[in-house]
Parts: C-alpha cells; structure tokens; sequence
C-alpha cells in the first residue's frame, strides 16, 4: 500500500499551509527523511521529508495550493512495478487515500425526490465535525455552532470547508429580502459590489500565493483584534553617543555587529516584566500571562529581503545580557537572509518588536502579531532643536509606537509602560 506523505502540524496556530514547491515529481525515487516538498505558512517555509523510501507515484496538492493539517499531499510507494502500474494508471490509489469514498453498488436511477442525500461526518457524539481551520475561522468571525450546522458543505462526507465558510462569510447577514439585480440597477447600483478594475495593456493580475498570501492572512485575522497605538518621543542621545564611540571594540570583542536593536530589546524585556499584561494572550476568553520575554523581531527573508516578513523569536531575553541579546539577533537575522529558519524559531513569541527605523521609516502604526497582547515600533532617530533646561539644543530624537489589545491594556498601562521604556532608553544605565 502507497504511505502518505501529510502535511503536518507547523505551529500552535497553524491550521494550514501552501505547497510551495515539490521537490521530487511524479517517478522520482526518494529516500526516507529525504526532502520530497516545500511547505510555507505564515510562520515559516520549511522542507518536509519522505515518510518512507520509495517512488513518488502521485501529487494531491499542486504546488500553490492550499492544504490543511493532516491532509495528504501525495503518496508514495515502495514496490517498483507496482509504482509503474499505478503511475501508468494516473494513481488509482489516490482517490482513496485522499479520503473518497468506495464506488457504490449501482442501483436504478433515483427519481430526485428519491435521490439519497450524502452522510454528513459526525464525531462520536453525534454533532457534525469540522477541521481546525475551520473551527479557527468561526470563532475569530463570531460563527456559532448552530450557524455552523445550517451551512451546506461542499467536502468529502458533506464536510463543511474553507471555501463554504468563506462563502458564508461574505453573504452572512444579508436578507432574504434583499434586491434583485434589476432593483439594484433602479437603485443606482449601489446594492452590488464595485467591478474590479480590468488590466489593461501595461498589467497584469496573479493570484495571491506563497508567503504573501500566508502574510495576508495572518494580517486579516489579526485585524479582527481591537487595537489601539500610542506615540512618545524619545532622546536617546546617550545611546546614540555610545554606539558611535564604541561600535568597532564591541565587533572586535564579542565579534558581532552593535546595533541600537538589542539596546531596544533590552530596555522592552525589563519593562515587560513589570506590565505582565503586556506580556500576555488572549485565547477563547483565557488570559496567559507569560514569565518569561521571548521577543519576536521582525526581519526579512531573502538575500536583499524581499521574500517577505517573518518573526522570529529571542527566547528568555529577560534572563539575557545586551551582548547576548546581540548575538542571538545577528543569527536569526542570518538564517532569515539564508531562508534556514526552522519551525522551532518563530514559535512561542509573547511579545513583537519590528524595526522601521532600520529603513528610515519614522512614524507608523505596527500591526499586531495575535494572540499576542503588543508590539512596539521603533522608528528612525532624527537629530532635532529640543529645549533642554530652557535652552536649545540639538538631540538624537525617535519615536516609538505601542500598538495593544485593548481587552487587556488600557490606555493608562500603555503610557505607563511607554513611559517606563523611554526613562530606561534616555538614562542608559541598563547596559550589562
């Protein structure tokens, strides 16, 4: 029998991937542990290996398509002339695999009032089953069980899908009184959707795919988050001044590269610890506070950094010196450029810092990195005429931005918590 190849579980979150890339085709002979395809979620791209040695004998999933956890992407078999016989047949055993169920047994044809309706999948219970990603989709758009149980499903067994709840989604509150076309044409067409715009000569139009379409939905799911940002300003002349006279020894010293990041990182993970809020999830209504700061940071992915934007995560920044903070920053910073980050390196993140500064941004309103409870923008230092003791003078100003959940952080904590990393990033006296 042809083993599975499945696509497994990439993350807490992570309900979903897109194949990216197969990296054997149909006949190919491949090694157990061998990487066989190429998965990407809005966490991280990652090869998978061969379950078992064998031929690959047939592709389920192709590649820029969609595929839920445990599903299976393609089969593989160990037999030689078996794997012949079913190359040659187009892979007969894949339907089944796939979860298809048997040919029935045929029978006259059915008048339609007659015509057997397809079993709905039930747990053991009885109710109706839905995959995670599903379930994950309903509870971030407020779907209830009983809505859930009115929808048609287009999947194996009547199972209610991605695609079926989206659709429901989109025509979720409408009435059934709502006009018809040509009542819409007398009101002016306002109760139907705008045209897309149509390419022209100088276009062209691509679906979303890849790590852009990973990006955008993790993006939409964390828009469902109430958010609020708040701005400070901060002089941070003193760090300025350091950095300058003593980034060459640090590089020579610790033998890594002295940026203001791990400076920011530090000032943040010590303020974390004192606003636990902030450091916290908000998951079906149970807050997790976390002890420990692991600090995601927002780096690019690609050589020139326009394979797109992923977090990985520094782990126990709190129990961390700015040195090692450094150099732990410069590696993950590395294996983002190289594409080498593992699953493993962008998992457990309580809290986000991203960096515009780095590109010369100088104001925004960073996007919420859910469940998690902020993230914390740092943008570009400027040199400004500031009033010091009422005289002025010329500083090293930037802007920072907290953007929080507003169920668990009120407008008083984050400006208490803004305040509290600004005093530690203007005084500097943190640095061990």
């Amino acid at each position: 029998m042809p083993v599975e190849i499945l696509m497994p579980e990439l993350g807490e979150s992570v309900h979903e991937g897109t194949v990216s890339r197969w990296l054997k085709q149909v006949g190919d002979f491949v090694k157990e542990d061998e990487p066989v395809v190429e998965i990407m979620t809005d966490k991280v791209n990652t090869e998978l290996g061969a379950p078992a040695s064998g031929f690959l004998v047939k592709i389920l999933i192709p590649e820029g398509s969609d595929v839920e956890v445990f599903h299976a992407m393609g089969l593989i078999e160990a037999d030689e002339a078996a794997a012949k016989a079913m190359i040659a047949d187009g892979g007969p055993a894949a339907a089944a695999s796939a979860g298809s169920p048997p040919p029935a047994t045929p029978v006259a044809p059915a008048t339609p009032a007659q015509a057997p309706e397809p079993a709905v999948q039930t747990d053991q219970g009885g109710r109706r089953w839905y995959t995670p990603l599903v379930r994950t989709m309903a509870r971030e758009n407020g779907v209830t069980e009983g809505e859930l149980a009115s929808i048609a499903g287009s999947g194996a067994g009547g199972r209610v899908n991605k695609k079926d709840l989206e659709g429901y989604l989109a025509n979720r509150g409408k009435s059934a009184t709502a006009p018809s076309p040509a009542r819409s044409a007398d009101l002016g067409g306002l109760a139907a959707p705008a045209a897309p715009v149509a390419s022209g000569a100088g276009s062209e139009t691509h679906a979303l795919t890849g790590m852009r379409k990973m990006i955008a939905e993790a993006m939409t799911r964390s828009s469902q988050v109430p958010v609020v940002s708040t701005l400070i300003e901060v002089d941070v002349t003193n760090l300025v001044k350091f950095r300058e006279l003593n980034k060459d020894s640090f590089q020579a010293q610790f033998g890594v590269k002295l940026t203001y990041t791990p400076f920011f990182i530090k000032a943040i993970t010590d303020t974390l610890l004192e606003f636990p809020y902030l450091n916290a999830a908000l998951v079906d209504g149970q807050v997790t506070l976390h002890k420990g700061v692991h600090m995601g940071v927002a780096v690019s992915l690609g050589e020139k950094g326009d394979g797109g934007l992923i977090v990985p995560v520094i782990r126990d920044c709190q129990a961390k010196s700015v040195v090692e903070v450094a150099k732990d920053l410069e590696t993950i910073a590395a294996n983002a450029r190289g594409n080498k980050l593992g699953v493993a390196d962008v998992q457990g993140g309580t809290f986000t810092l991203t960096n515009p500064g780095s590109y010369g941004a100088v104001l925004g309103t960073p996007m919420i990195n859910a469940p998690q409870s902020g993230i914390l923008g740092a943008y570009g230092i400027v040199k400004k005429p500031v009033i010091v003791d009422d005289m002025i003078a010329i500083r090293s100003i930037m802007n920072l931005v907290l953007t929080y959940d507003h169920r668990l952080v009120d407008g008083l904590t984050a400006g208490r918590f803004l305040q509290t990393v600004k005093g530690r990033l203007e005084k500097f006296e943190f640095y061990r």
